[in-house]
């Protein structure tokens, strides 16, 4: 759309034969209909060089064409009629709905794809209001604005549109300022990655305390009504104000992710742990109320506690069983922490990150053989980007860095009834200050 829209390049897209809708989707909503695609089969992956040939030189399994005949004729034939009339994308939903049954109107909703499938609290005005009636910002204010991918319109959506889906959520309206907050980050935790990834969030400050929020035992689990609303509100906003969350049109995550419910959402236990808040590690004061989000949540990997003879060879073979593309995310319960402390005299966390930065290396020929690098790093890499140009140029045995430097982050969480921890994929994206939305 770029090359078209931007420099008159005439292009036709080629995708897999699965991304029909969410294709045609895209082009709709970003004002382009007349966009002209081809389509081969799906998978790729795994094929041979004379497989993929086969799909190329074979028919669309859409429209049953031949797929260069495809080619040919979206580069070279003038665009209809129909092709140029601006088809139009409709964004916007009815401020109230019809009176109804609760029955019905729970049904409403869930037809409409406005919940997480889940049971919802119904939004009635009243129930906004209560919400509303927690912040100073007026209900019209926008908050802010998401998209689902990087290539579709942002959305943009007001205060009481969020209010909505936190009532929706089943949120207490004291819980209001952290919701927008979120809200403002303009993160979606509902990106249609197809990697499935999900998002993570941990707040920080006094308003850990005010909202009764678990830090110590079960944090991460559905113990704490805090916790899981306001993990919940962020994931049904994401998917109510930025266009949708409908797999295989608006949602492409291939296998799904659970985590995407509550969006393990958990306060960080400062008073147990030796190291300063995480807030406070990215420039905020102690006394302030923050939330701090975390994407491209795949996985964890967890174990229990240091042995003093061999736990740094645990940690290394916990970094090497990542894909590169990933960043590794310390959880750690308060006795496991101070174990890190201790046994690798990491004063700070930023010592624990660049001791682990080091120590997680593998050989270049293996690096450049993750699928997900050859995707994303392999193309900035023979632009001349560093640090990847220079693992690109390293000897095939050459031991280079799995992970950047600043990408590997660590929190402290759980209620110290064993020094279990975790090693999730997680990406540090913003921490919000919860204050400015009181």
């Amino acid at each position: 759309m770029t090359l078209e829209s931007g420099y008159g390049v005439p292009v036709v897209m080629l995708h897999t034969h699965v991304f029909d809708r969410v294709v045609r989707s895209t082009v709709r909503m970003n004002g382009m209909p007349g966009m002209r695609a081809a389509y081969v089969p799906q998978p790729v992956m795994g094929k041979s060089e004379s497989e993929l040939w086969e799909y190329v030189t074979g028919k669309n399994p859409i429209t049953g064409r031949a797929v260069m005949q495809e080619v040919v004729e979206g580069l070279t034939s003038p665009l209809t009629t129909d092709d140029l009339s601006g088809e139009t994308f409709e964004r916007s939903t009815p401020r109230l709905v019809e009176p109804d049954t609760e029955e019905n109107l729970h049904a409403l909703f869930l037809r409409n794809h406005w919940t997480d499938t889940l049971p919802i609290v119904l939004p009635t005005e009243e129930r906004v209001a209560n919400m509303l009636a927690h912040t100073r910002h007026k209900p019209d204010e926008l908050v802010g604005r998401m998209r689902i991918t990087g290539h579709r319109e942002a959305w943009a959506y007001t205060v009481e549109k969020v209010a909505v889906n936190a009532v929706m959520a089943g949120a207490r309206p004291e819980y209001f300022p952290v919701i927008l907050a979120l809200a403002a980050s303009n993160v979606t935790a509902r990106g249609s990655s197809s990697s499935s990834m999900a998002s993570l969030v941990v707040v920080n400050g006094p308003i850990r305390q005010e909202l009764e929020m678990n830090s110590g035992i079960g944090a991460m689990g559905p113990f704490n009504h805090a916790n899981s609303t306001i993990g919940r509100a962020y994931s049904l906003l994401s998917q109510n104000l930025e266009g949708g969350s409908v797999p295989g049109l608006t949602y492409m995550g291939s296998q799904g992710n659970a985590y995407s419910f509550t969006n393990v959402t958990f306060a960080e236990n400062e008073e147990a742990s030796p190291w300063e808040p995480f807030h406070v590690e990215q420039g905020f004061k102690p006394t302030d109320s923050t939330v701090s989000i975390f994407g491209s949540v795949w996985h964890t990997g967890f174990t229990l506690g240091l042995r003093e003879g061999h736990w740094r060879q645990v940690v290394e073979r916990m970094l090497l069983g990542m894909d590169p593309l990933c960043r590794p995310f310390f959880v750690l319960d308060p006795i496991a922490a101070r174990q890190f402390a201790e046994f690798g005299g990491f004063e700070t966390k930023a010592k624990l990150a660049e001791w682990a930065y080091d120590l997680a290396r593998i050989p270049a020929a293996q690096y450049w053989d993750y699928q997900l690098i050859q995707n994303y790093i392999y193309p900035r890499a023979t632009f001349g980007e560093e640090p990847f140009a220079s693992r690109l140029r390293a000897a095939p045995d050459e031991l280079v860095h799995m992970f950047a430097p600043d990408s590997i982050h660590t929190v402290v969480v759980g209620g110290e009834t064993n020094a279990y921890w975790r090693l999730f994929s997680a990406g540090y994206t913003r921490t919000m200050n919860v204050d400015d939305w009181r």
